[in-house]
Order: C-alpha cells, then sequence, then structure tokens
C-alpha cells in the first residue's frame, strides 16, 4: 500500500491550484496525481464545485443490507475506532467506517465534529464515493488503494475545504479491499501523526480480520474431523470440544464443560508429565467410560504452549477409526468383482449366479474347489457385491499362520499380555474384519483344539482379546474356503460338526479347469492379450494346434497353473507365434534352475522370477526354493526389476 503525502504548500497556494485546474483545466505539479485524476473524473461527471459535496443517502432496508453483508468487517473495526475515540475525545473529530464502495457504516465523534458532519450529509448510510461528493480521501483511498491525508482544496467540491481527512484502505487475508477508515477534523493543517493512527488502526483491523479467518478455518478444520479434540484446563475441565467429541460423550457442550475429563479416563495417569512441553504422548489402547458403556481409543496428548494460558489438548479417535487406518495400510480390501472371473462355461456360470444371489445377504459362505481354482477371487468377488463393499476384507491364510501365535493373530491381544509382547496391544484379524468380511482359506488346516474356540466367535459375533476380559462385539461376515470335500473331514471327525454347520450356510463348489474345457482357450487367450499389454515390444498370437495341446492336457493346478505355463511359454518363445515347439516350454520341468533353463533357452530373469512366484502364489520364501537362491538375492531382484508378489497372486 502506498502513502500520499500532502503538498508543501500553503492554504492560498493549494486553493489557486485547485482553481487553476476546476476553470483552466491547468494541473499544478505538486497537487499528488491520485487526487488530479479524482479531479478529472469529476469534471466528467459534471459535479459542480460550488454546490455539490453532500453525501446521498439510501432508503433504510437497502442499508440494513449492506450492514449484514460487512457484519464482521463492523465487529472488528469498532472495538479498535472505540480506543481511538478515547484517545482523541479533547480533540474536534470524527471516525468514519465504510465498506469497500464507499458507504458509510459506522461513524463516532464528538458534538462538534458530529455537527459538521451532518451539515454535509457525512452521516451513516450516505455514499461519499468520487462521482456522488467529489473527490475526497475516502473515494480516494479506495478508488487508489492508498493511504492519504488531504487538506482543505485538495477536496474538489467548496464546502470541504475547511476540513482535513486521512483515509487508509482496509484489506481482507485475500489483500482485497473491504472498507475504508476515515479520520475527519476542522483544521486545515497537515497532521502526520493523524495519517500514522489511522494507518495503524486499519493495521489493526486487517490483523483481526486475518486472526479471525485463521480461527474459523481453524475451527472448521477441528469440526469436521472425525477425531474427538478436547481442550482441557490446567484443572482437567474441557473449555472447548468439536462435534464429534460432543457425540462421543452424548452431551452438549454446556454440560461437558462442567465435566472432569479425568472421570472418562480413570486408567490414564493424568500427571504433570502431560503438560511438559516434550512432544506428543500416544496412548493406542485407551478406555473410555460412557456411563455404562465402555469405548476402546486410541488418544494422542499434547500441551498448548503459546495461547498464554495452560491448555492441554486430547485427540482420541475410536478403535473403529483406527482400524480404518490399519486396514488403509495393510491393503485389507477386495480388488476383484464378478466382472474379473473369466468364463464361458455354463457350469461356472451357474456358480457365479449363486454367488451374486448369496452376495446380497448376510450369511457366511463355504467355497469348496481344487488349488487354483480362484476361491479367494470369488469370494472378494461375494464382498465387493454386498452391502459390506465398503468395508475392510481380511485374509487369513490358516494354513500359514504358526501355532504359537494363532491366538494373537486371530484374536489380538491386551497391552503386556505375555512377556515379548507390543506394550500397546494390537487387535486381531477379527477385530480388523469388523464392518467388513473375513475370509478363511483352507479351513480345514485348523487344529481341532483350536475349531472350539473359532466355533464361539461364529456363533456369538464376538471376539475376546488374549489377556482381557471384556467381549468386543463383531459386524463381520464369514467366507471360507477349502481345496478338498469338507464332509470327509466331518465324517471321520477331523473337523468339527458344529463349526462345518455354522459355516456352510451357502455352499459353492468351483469346478476344476480339466471340467470346463470351454474356458481353457477363452482364458489362454485372455491371459495372452494381457502379456502382449504388458510387453508390447514382443506380441505373441495363439496358434490352433497351440490351443489344441492345452485343452488335451488335464491341469491339476487349474486357472493358476494355466496362467503360469502361459507366462513361460510367452517368456521363452523367440517366435510371434505360440506353436507346438511353445508346448513343450509350457509343460517343461527340467533339473536345472528354472533361471538357468529359461537363460538358455533365451529367456529373461525377470520373466522366469515373476512366472516362478506366480507359480508360488506370491509366496517368496516358495519361489526363492524354487529357484535355488537365497531370499536376500531374490529380494534384490525383485527390487531391481520392480517386481511386486503382491501383483502376481490369482487366488
Amino acid at each position: 500500500m502506498d502513502f500520499v503525502q500532502t503538498p508543501a504548500m500553503s492554504g492560498d497556494a493549494l486553493t489557486q491550484a485547485w482553481a487553476d485546474y476546476v476553470f483552466s483545466d491547468k494541473v499544478d505539479p505538486r497537487i499528488p496525481a491520485v487526487v488530479v485524476d479524482g479531479w478529472r473524473r469529476c469534471k466528467e461527471a459534471g459535479i459542480d464545485p460550488a454546490t455539490g459535496g453532500r453525501g446521498s443517502a439510501i432508503d433504510g432496508a437497502t442499508f440494513q443490507s449492506i450492514i449484514a453483508e460487512n457484519q464482521l468487517l463492523i465487529e472488528v473495526a469498532q472495538p479498535i475506532m472505540g480506543s481511538i475515540y478515547d484517545a482523541l475525545s479533547q480533540s474536534r473529530f470524527s471516525l468514519a467506517l465504510t465498506d469497500s464502495i464507499g458507504y458509510i457504516l459506522k461513524s463516532i465523534g464528538t458534538k462538534d465534529a458530529i455537527r459538521a458532519n451532518e451539515s454535509c450529509n457525512f452521516v451513516e448510510g450516505t455514499l461519499w464515493s468520487n462521482t456522488s461528493v467529489g473527490t475526497n480521501a475516502v473515494s480516494v483511498a479506495l478508488d487508489s488503494d492508498v493511504a492519504i491525508q488531504m487538506i482543505g482544496a485538495e477536496h474538489y467540491c467548496v464546502s470541504h475545504h475547511q476540513g482535513m481527512c486521512s483515509a487508509v484502505p482496509i484489506h481482507n487475508p485475500e489483500g482485497e479491499i473491504v472498507g475504508c477508515l476515515n479520520l475527519s477534523s476542522n483544521d486545515t493543517l497537515p497532521h502526520p501523526h493523524s495519517l500514522g493512527l489511522v494507518i495503524a488502526a486499519a493495521q489493526g483491523i486487517e490483523g483481526k480480520l486475518a486472526l479471525r479467518r485463521t480461527g474459523e478455518m481453524m475451527r472448521a478444520a477441528l469440526e469436521s474431523k472425525k477425531d474427538s479434540i478436547f481442550f482441557l484446563s490446567r484443572d482437567y475441565y474441557p473449555i472447548w470440544a468439536n462435534k464429534a467429541a460432543c457425540q462421543m460423550l452424548q452431551m452438549e457442550p454446556e454440560e461437558l464443560c462442567t465435566k472432569d475429563f479425568r472421570k472418562f479416563c480413570p486408567t490414564l495417569e493424568w500427571s504433570d508429565s502431560l503438560w511438559a512441553d516434550k512432544g506428543w504422548n500416544s496412548f493406542n489402547d485407551l478406555r473410555l467410560l460412557i456411563g455404562d458403556k465402555v469405548l476402546r481409543c486410541s488418544a494422542v496428548i499434547y500441551p498448548l504452549i503459546d495461547l498464554g494460558v495452560p491448555v492441554l489438548n486430547v485427540s482420541l479417535s475410536q478403535q473403529k477409526y483406527l482400524i480404518e487406518s490399519v486396514n488403509k495400510i495393510s491393503g485389507n480390501r477386495a480388488f476383484y468383482t464378478f466382472d474379473d472371473i473369466l468364463t464361458q462355461d455354463d457350469s461356472m456360470k451357474r456358480v457365479l449366479m449363486q454367488a451374486q444371489k448369496y452376495a446380497r445377504y448376510d450369511g457366511n459362505v463355504l467355497i469348496e474347489g481344487e488349488c487354483g481354482t480362484g476361491k479367494e477371487l470369488l469370494a472378494q468377488a461375494i464382498h465387493n457385491a454386498s452391502s459390506r463393499a465398503g468395508g475392510p476384507f481380511v485374509t487369513v491364510d490358516c494354513a500359514s499362520i504358526q501355532h504359537e501365535f494363532r491366538e494373537y493373530d486371530l484374536f489380538g491381544y491386551e497391552p503386556d499380555a505375555f512377556p515379548g509382547m507390543s506394550r500397546e496391544g494390537n487387535p486381531g484379524r477379527f477385530e480388523l474384519a469388523n464392518h467388513g468380511t473375513i475370509f478363511l482359506d483352507n479351513i480345514t488346516a485348523i487344529p481341532q483344539e483350536f475349531q472350539m474356540q473359532l466355533l464361539r466367535i461364529v456363533e456369538s459375533h464376538r471376539v475376546t482379546r488374549v489377556g482381557g476380559k471384556e467381549e468386543i462385539p463383531l459386524d463381520i461376515r464369514i467366507i471360507v474356503s477349502t481345496n478338498h470335500n469338507i464332509k470327509q473331514d466331518v465324517e471321520s471327525r477331523q473337523f468339527s460338526s458344529e463349526l462345518f454347520y455354522r459355516l456352510n450356510i451357502f455352499y459353492l463348489k468351483i469346478p476344476p479347469l480339466r471340467e470346463r474345457r470351454g474356458d481353457i482357450a477363452y482364458c489362454a487367450d485372455y491371459f495372452v492379450k494381457r502379456l502382449n499389454a504388458l510387453y508390447p515390444n514382443s506380441p505373441h498370437l495363439c496358434s490352433q494346434e497351440f490351443l489344441d495341446g492345452l485343452e488335451r492336457y488335464e491341469w491339476p493346478g487349474n486357472t493358476r497353473e494355466l496362467q503360469n505355463s502361459l507366462e513361460r511359454a510367452f517368456i521363452s518363445s523367440p517366435e510371434m507365434t505360440l506353436s507346438a515347439e511353445s508346448l513343450r516350454v509350457a509343460f517343461a520341468a527340467g533339473i536345472e534352475s528354472p533361471v538357468e533353463q529359461e537363460l538358455r533357452q533365451g529367456g529373461s530373469e525377470a520373466g522366469v522370477i515373476r512366472m516362478v512366484l506366480t507359480a508360488s502364489d506370491g509366496d517368496v520364501e516358495e519361489a526363492a526354493k524354487r529357484l535355488k537362491m537365497s531370499r536376500a538375492t531374490l529380494y534384490r531382484r525383485l527390487k531391481k526389476y520392480n517386481i511386486s508378489p503382491r501383483t502376481v497372486r490369482y487366488n
């Protein structure tokens, strides 16, 4: 913002300069350019300098609407204007606040100054723009975005020649002019300190506007958060809480402020250490008592040291929101839908139609199918077609969970439950699946002694963490799978009949690929097209003899084996067309390491690693064994070729 100084000339000289312009268009170079520009526009508008200069009033309804639009400006400016009035109450002056156009919003001053203002209608509700009352300090400040002091004949109209005005534009945080502050008196001598006073006041108003804007933005941000946020006084009474906090405690803000917050969290040690400026204190498994209910929360507590008074910030996140974050990080979600399942076979289509019907209901599902038939793919599709699609999808391979950690992994554990475990506790897979679906793959691998524990969870939809006593309610759907006839295990009493009947509400059996001969060529064509998209520089086509050979094979590993074999043939074949020779490569299983074999036949190391990793269903340890290299070496190769084990899983 620029400053316009009052010209160093006597009153008579200033009056002469004004007359020279008004009557002869002669411009005195000592007159500020912004003032001359205002004079020029007054002439063009036809303002009579002898009779003009009275503010034009607007009707009451219009003025009230203008007041409403500028309410924040008025609220912020009034205390500052009051302070100036108190400081200058012995002087004959008035102080006016305008909007961005020039309408006077508020005016205060001494009795003599107010009477003088009334004589020219310089009162609330009048417009003081350049073209309505002639060039004046308010109009110049608003039109030119300058701080200016105008004396006597610098004003265009004669009725204003007996006074001095200091005006400064007011800006919002975005730098836009929202108003003007003007100090007027009947003095015709320059007073630089008057302009300085108004500048300081205007800057104070701008600072408060910025602070209010920041406060509103911070409040909006805090109110929009899922977390419950409390500001506590030194005696632990809430002085402010966001909407989420009030909803969590089921209290209105007025009632909440009368409660000792420590009573909601009696297990937390409310010591002076929380007030020490040593960063954040975090608690991952805090119990919050609300009447006869207990909520599990994570908490972050830290002091706010820059507010002038001691304030303790407490941010609580309910366990369900914490679990949502864990699921996002760990990737516990379903990617596949029914559109991703490839088939032209009528029997498989009937399975999919039945699965789509089951997806509309919430009963447990048992999927039976050989290895590689796509049981997890079907489970994900059911989840994504259900009302739980927005929730987590947690996969548990029952065959791979170590016996000693099975309970901790599935059920979770409380803080310090056992030596060597995390001091903060941890939710189990069932908790992570809350409001979603848990998929128990290879369900028959669960030992008999553990089946009864699982039965209780399936029946009650409640889980108790290891080392805990509280039952945690679960809102989950359970989908299980097996790669053989589970009824035989039930008949031989290897698998609990009670658990079987609880899980087998909806039954789906995926036919093996050898019983769906029409799908072999159909899936092969799809896989080759996908490989062509991944490796556009070496596209391949399938010859009829190649497809015929695929259809003659029994495919004990089903769709997964077909996918792996096609990738092996694709990478190894030097010809564009996959032929009978490519079949030999596809079904080859030599005694050399796979990498050695493929490299000898012209394949790439990256291609064979991807092939073997796919055949191992993304299991790095298993793939390393097949490749005859250490896990560390394989991980270096995966990083080198930018291969992710997760992207090669099919089942």
